[in-house]
This record gives C-alpha cells, structure tokens and sequence, in this order.
C-alpha cells in the first residue's frame, strides 16, 4: 500500500487533556472488567469440563456462544452508540455483564452455564465499541490510532487478571466463590461510570441525526459497508484475531497440558506470556501506526505471516511435544495479534463520518469474533472427531487465515485510492475554514 500521511488535525476536533483521560479511563474500566469476565472461561476449561460433565464439543460451546452473541450484536450495538451515546449503552453492557458472571457462578447445570455465558457476552458486545467511540469524542483524530491500542492494552491486562488472579482464586477458593467474587468488580465500575462518565467534552455534542426507524438503520449500515475501508478493517481484525483470541479464550490450557506435556503451572506462565506480549507490542503497534499510517498494512501481514509459520512450526514439530523455547515463540508471537487487529479500526475509522462510527466499528468487531468462534467450533469438533489429536485440530486456524488474507490482498488498492481522495478533500476544507 502506497504511503498516506497521519491524520490532519480537522475543524472542531475535541481538545482532549486531562479531563479527557479521566473519562475515558473510566470507560476503559468497563472494558477491562468485561475482558475479565470474557477471559474467565479460558482458565476454567477444564474445570468446567469436570463441573458439568461435557466433551470437548460441548465445552467449546461455552465460548462459541458467548462469541456467536458478541459477534450477532456487533452492527446493532454500533447504531445503538450512534443513537443513544456512549454511557447508556455502557449501563446496559455493565448490568448484564455482571448478571452473567454471577449467573455462572450459581450455575447447577449445563444449560443454566450456558444462558448466563449468552448474557455475559450480550454484556461484552456492548463495551469495546462504546469505548472506540469515547474515544473519538474526547481525542483529536491524530490520537486515535494510538488511544485505540491503548484501550486494547488495558483489555489485554483484564485477560492477564483472569490468567494470575482468576484462576488462583478458582483453585485456592473454588468455582462458586471465585466466579461470585470477581462479579463485584461489575457493581464498582457501574458506579463510577454513573459519578463521572459523560458522552463529550463540553461544545463538542454530535450533530443530530435524522433517523427513521429502519430506514435510519439500513442506511448506516449500507453506507459504513459501501467505503472499503470499513471492509478492510474488518478482514484486518477477521484474520488477525482469532489465532490468540482461541488460544486465551479456551483451548490454549487443554493444548498445552493435555498435547504438550506441561505442569498447570507452566501452562499459565505461558498464557501470561502471550498477554505480556500483547501488552508490549501494543504500544510499540500504536506509536507506529500514529506516526506513519503506511505502515499499518505491512504490520497486519507481517503479523498474520508470523503466526501461521509458528504455528507451522509448533504442529509440525517431530517429536512428541514441541521444545520450551517454541512453545514461548508460540506464545510471544501470539501476542501481537491482538495489536494487529486494532489495526482494522485505523481503515475504518479515516473512512466514515463521526455519525457512522459506532456502526462501521461494530461491523470491524464482527470480524474476529466471527472467525474465533469458527475456530473454537472447529477445534473442538476435529478434537472430539481423531481422538484429542491437536496437531489435526489446531491446523483450522491456517484455512482461516488463507480466508481472510485473500479478501485484506483484493481490498488493499481499493482502500488506498479511497483514502488519497479523502486526505486530499480534507486538506481542501481545512484550508477554507475561516481562521
């Protein structure tokens, strides 16, 4: 893709500041706590397996569900943050987050599990996109790259509680106090985001939007589908997540215990590894992408070729389990797909209006959590089908990433002429606004 400078600074971008930090950190609070809950699952799956006397199959259930929930709610949660504004649909997301969470922790069966796993991700699919948009609203445009990786970053730390402080509490204290307990966390967050959320800084309320009921939700959603840059992204974030977003999610513990060999123990040190490194190369992706938005693509590729050729590499191995030092390969590169997959909001955010942004990152979000619940499904179906054979199992993430690269490859040209037209109209206007 050829070069495309950064963002210009535009008439009437929020000033951003202190107060600005204040209240999106708030917001990123919300997110954080859902990624805990979401991530819950990943380091109870085979105690959930045990609690409630399932096969790999209905297990993987667990998260498709929750995922299939996520990803179905994705579109209507963007309209609804176009509609209503960030802080009502971050109430909503909060109360049923929370009912979730401690709903799985009573849970005396199968069915009860998995109706309180489809109300926690009911919950989830309601935060990440309401904080891409507070965001928008409280940072000027130039920041955006960056404030979206941070926000991904402090999604990855709810993933490493989950990983250190979840599961510590889940064997020292058992299921039903543990899932219990972290369900507070929900209530805390919900009263700070009611004493000091708001949607925009002052003198930067949103232009209204005519809306007709589903007119208004046709049209914004065909006209965020129509820029190619909304679809770019969401490929991006289609074949850049779900190879670490599976791992964490579900099957990572049961591949490296029960397929390589290793201890609980050092099982989770790697899981915490893959967030390190997500958190590191977070930053390190935010800075790069704000400073030269060229270079988003190269990232995203380079990303998607290093995790099909360790994951090669880990599956091919010869011997009955792969070495120490692939394992850590594995999961340091693993966590780079999660800052790959904030690169799809940096295509679809420069190609929409402000009035259409919750709705083309809703339809960007869709794409990982699409593919992750394939893969989930996928897993624990060839799992269930060889007899546990992984290597046979986990080789569904290559067709997937084949999927998705062929359609980032097709769009690329598009979006890059796209962008030039808009950079150029940009500059025009902004050379017009009286000073």
């Amino acid at each position: 893709m050829s070069a495309v400078s950064s963002p210009v600074s535009l008439p009437g971008d929020p000033p951003g500041g202190r107060k600005a930090v204040l209240v999106w950190s708030i917001g990123v609070a919300v997110y954080f706590v859902a990624v805990i809950f979401r991530t819950s699952l990943g380091v109870a799956g085979l105690d959930a397996a045990d609690r409630f006397h399932v096969n790999a199959s209905a297990l993987s259930t667990f998260s498709i569900l929750q995922l299939l929930v996520y990803a179905g709610m994705q579109i209507p949660v963007g309209l609804m943050v176009d509609r209503l504004g960030t802080k009502k649909v971050l109430t909503i997301g909060v109360v049923l987050f929370t009912v979730g969470q401690l709903g799985f922790a009573f849970s005396p069966s199968y069915a009860m599990a998995l109706a309180s796993r489809a109300l926690l991700g009911c919950g989830d699919a309601l935060t990440f996109i309401s904080v891409l948009r507070l965001g928008t609203r409280w940072f000027p445009a130039r920041r955006g790259p960056l404030v979206a990786q941070l926000a991904g970053l402090v999604g990855m730390a709810g993933n490493l509680v989950s990983t250190l402080v979840l599961a510590r509490m889940l064997h020292s204290l058992g299921w039903t106090t543990a899932f219990a307990g972290s369900a507070l966390c929900g209530v805390v967050v919900l009263v700070l985001m009611a004493l000091f959320l708001k949607d925009h800084p002052e003198g930067h309320a949103p232009e209204p939007v005519a809306h007709t009921g589903g007119a208004y939700v046709r049209r914004q959603t065909a006209l965020s589908w129509r820029e190619p840059g909304t679809r770019l992204g969401l490929w991006v974030h289609f074949t850049t997540q779900f190879p670490a977003m599976v791992f964490l999610l579900l099957w990572g513990l049961p591949f490296l215990v029960e397929a390589q060999g290793l201890s609980r123990a050092a099982a989770g040190e790697l899981l915490t590894l893959v967030v390190l490194s997500n958190m590191v190369i977070g930053l390190v992706y935010g800075q790069i992408v704000a400073r030269h938005h060229a270079a988003r693509l190269p990232l995203a590729l380079g990303t998607i070729g290093a995790t099909a050729t360790v994951w090669a590499a880990t599956l091919a191995y010869p011997g009955e389990h792969a070495p120490t030092w692939l394992l850590i390969v594995l999961c340091t590169v693993l966590g780079a797909c999660g800052p790959a997959s904030m690169i799809g909001f940096d295509f679809a955010r420069p190609a929409n209006p402000p009035e259409r942004q919750g709705t083309a990152s809703g339809i960007t979000n869709m794409g990982g959590f699409i593919a992750s619940m394939t893969t989930l499904l996928a897993i624990g179906v060839l799992l269930d089908a060889t007899g546990d054979d992984y290597r046979v199992a986990f080789s569904a993430v290559f067709v997937l990433q084949a999927l998705g690269l062929s359609q980032i490859l097709r769009l690329r040209r598009r979006v890059d002429r796209r962008e030039r037209e808009q950079l150029v109209a940009s500059r025009v206007e902004a050379v017009h606004v009286p000073a």
